[in-house]
């Protein structure tokens, strides 16, 4: 494997009692870079970074993690990264820093070192002053804040956080952002799975977008905004019959159309010419709205349906 390469999947397979979770997907991770896995839930995420950690085995397919063979080498790539699952798995009944502590003796941290990697967990997780509740007692954004800390203990290469920000208020859900994006300029490779447009568009410097287990598109936020929808969108609602007149009049100003529903999705890089020439056709459709392009439009152009 290429030194430039932290994770390198080729022809990734996963089943599961004759049903097929991962479909032969091909990928690449760099490091130093944020790679996120975009999806709806059922895509394939979550089953494919299990296999990296090696949680799951590999059905077939090539998988290498941090220059080891994910079949040969298990033991050594968990003892290199760090783990964030969706589930809350920490010890309720333990205090912040028990349970910091707890994990430092599964990597034969020695006492005084734990100590005081401990101590330095919790200034970055913004938990020293909760270093002696019982985790039972944390919010939501705390208990996440204390499983990255956590993942972190052996001072991993490669961090993985699946859905980390899942069922957390805004506020607390750029908390995890923000020291996610710290962790990066210090060095760590992060990969992320989420189904939040907003989070992929915010932290990823590469993707791929999932569904039903293959691998849709790959590249940075902005790329692939730009290669699939353009900058602009406009939404419309034609009348019964009117769409076919809207796409004649702007056929030669978007680079993609989409129907969903009653909507109508114009992909431009100009909106202003498109909204022009559509609003030449008053009484062809009720509501029109221009906006920026997003990833889930995205989504909706290469699946026909979102992400939710």
């Amino acid at each position: 494997m290429a030194l430039t390469d932290v994770v390198r999947a080729r022809g990734l397979v996963k089943k599961y009692n004759g049903f097929t979770a991962v479909k032969g997907i091909d990928f690449t991770v760099s490091p130093r870079e944020c790679f996120g896995f975009l999806g709806p839930n059922g895509a394939g995420k979550t089953t494919t970074i299990k296999m990296i950690h090696c949680f799951t085995p590999v059905t077939a397919g090539s998988l290498e993690v941090l220059g080891y063979d994910v079949r040969r080498r298990p033991r050594e790539i968990k003892a290199r990264l760090g783990v964030v699952s969706q589930e809350d798995n920490l010890d309720p009944e333990l205090t912040v820093k028990e349970n910091l502590l707890l994990y430092a003796g599964y990597f034969d941290i020695p006492r005084g070192e734990a100590h005081k990697r401990v101590q330095e967990l919790l200034a970055f997780a913004g938990l020293e002053e909760k270093a002696h509740i019982e985790v039972e007692h944390l919010s939501g954004g705390m208990k996440r804040r204390l499983a990255i800390a956590r993942a972190l203990v052996n001072k991993p290469q490669l961090l993985i956080l699946d859905e980390p920000t899942t069922g957390l208020d805004p506020e607390a859900r750029h908390m995890i952002w923000e020291k996610l994006r710290q962790l990066k300029a210090a060095g760590v490779t992060l990969i992320l799975t989420t189904h939040y447009l907003e989070e992929a568009a915010q932290l990823c410097d590469r993707l791929v977008i999932m569904d039903r287990g293959i691998i849709l598109e790959e590249g940075s936020p902005g790329e692939l905004v730009e290669r699939h929808v353009g900058r602009e969108v406009l939404e419309l609602a034609p009348v019964d019959g009117e769409a076919g007149s809207i796409l004649t009049l702007v056929g030669g100003s978007i680079l993609a159309h989409q129907t969903i529903g009653r909507t109508l999705y114009l992909y431009t890089s100009d909106g202003r010419e498109v909204w022009r020439q559509v609003q030449g056709l008053n009484g062809h459709f009720s509501h029109m709205r221009l906006r920026p392009a997003t990833l889930e439009d995205v989504f909706l152009k290469l699946t026909g349906r979102g992400l939710d």
